[in-house]
């Protein structure tokens, strides 16, 4: 069962916004508790999204607080006690009023995509703080070190004991949003709902073609003109999140598979920077798993 709920499409500058996320086991007013939770505190809800999934029980919340009931410690207060007597977790990250915004990457064995995000933040054409890189390979800790970049490497061959501890990380690191910079890992639905419409992968593929594994094989393999890569945000469904942005690029007749490859590494980069910069400036609206550009 999913529902969403879509209150409000703007807030304003003199409000306070955060993102709540709800986890746990099923059972029945988990909504009406949370949101006479934030009633109290004086909120407004903005827009509300659940999901429940064999049992399991999935929300995020968008709401906003006035200046005058702006009280952090308060409002995480209140949620912690309401996390306690539901036995469910619940977490609140408050959007970032000024500054940039703290980003973690993911990334696997394939350098290029997580160097070219790091190389923009250098240049200052992405405007974020790369605060920790995590990969299921130690390979990848040269670059991050070169950036000054903390790594941390994680055994994902058990996906819950590393995704338990890639949660720890992010919470100690404040991140604010995640890049899958070429992760070959799928994660839970569960750590994804933790960063709902935060999380923006790669994908070498004009999505909704090619989704899964070897989709640079599978379009050469079948012949296209017309190859590409896809940004989107990540959601419960593999490759079929909210496209962000996209690049593309001819097949021609003399080339190779390995030619076509290095094509698309080519604009990986180059997609993946535009739809953060595009997250960054807040310039995204996610609606019934269409993004907009406003």
């Amino acid at each position: 069962m999913r529902w969403f709920c879509r209150l409000k499409s703007f807030t304003m500058s003199s409000l306070r916004v955060g993102t709540i996320t709800v986890i746990g086991r099923d059972k029945s007013g988990v909504v009406a508790k949370v949101t006479h939770c934030l009633f109290v505190q004086g909120a407004n809800i903005l827009a509300l999204e659940e999901q429940v999934t064999r049992g399991q029980f999935s929300m995020t919340l968008q709401a906003s607080w006035p200046a005058s009931r702006w009280k952090p410690k308060w409002i995480q207060a209140d949620l912690k006690d309401l996390a306690n007597a539901l036995g469910m977790e619940i977490k609140v990250n408050f959007n970032p009023s000024h500054g940039r915004q703290r980003m973690a990457l993911f990334a696997s064995l394939e350098p290029h995509a997580p160097e070219g995000l790091l190389e923009a933040v250098a240049k200052r054409t992405l405007k974020a703080d790369p605060v920790v890189m995590i990969s299921n390979h130690k390979s990848l800790q040269k670059i991050a070190r070169k950036h000054q970049v903390p790594f941390r490497h994680v055994d994902w061959s058990q996906r819950q004991q590393a995704e338990k501890k890639a949660l720890e990380w992010m919470e100690s690191y404040q991140v604010d949003f995640i890049v899958l910079a070429r992760f070959m890992k799928i994660l839970s639905p569960t750590f994804v709902w933790h960063f709902k419409n935060r999380i923006i992968n790669i994908h070498p593929s004009l999505l909704p073609s090619f989704p899964g594994p070897n989709a640079y094989r599978q379009a050469y393999e079948h012949g296209v003109k017309v190859a590409g890569v896809t940004a989107h945000f990540v959601n419960m469904h593999l490759d079929e999140g909210p496209i962000i942005a996209q690049e593309s690029f001819a097949i021609t007749p003399k080339m190779t598979l390995k030619d076509v490859v290095a094509a698309g590494q080519a604009k990986e980069t180059k997609a993946l920077v535009r739809a953060v910069r595009l997250f960054l400036t807040k310039r995204l609206d996610v609606h019934w798993g269409t993004v907009k550009e406003v």
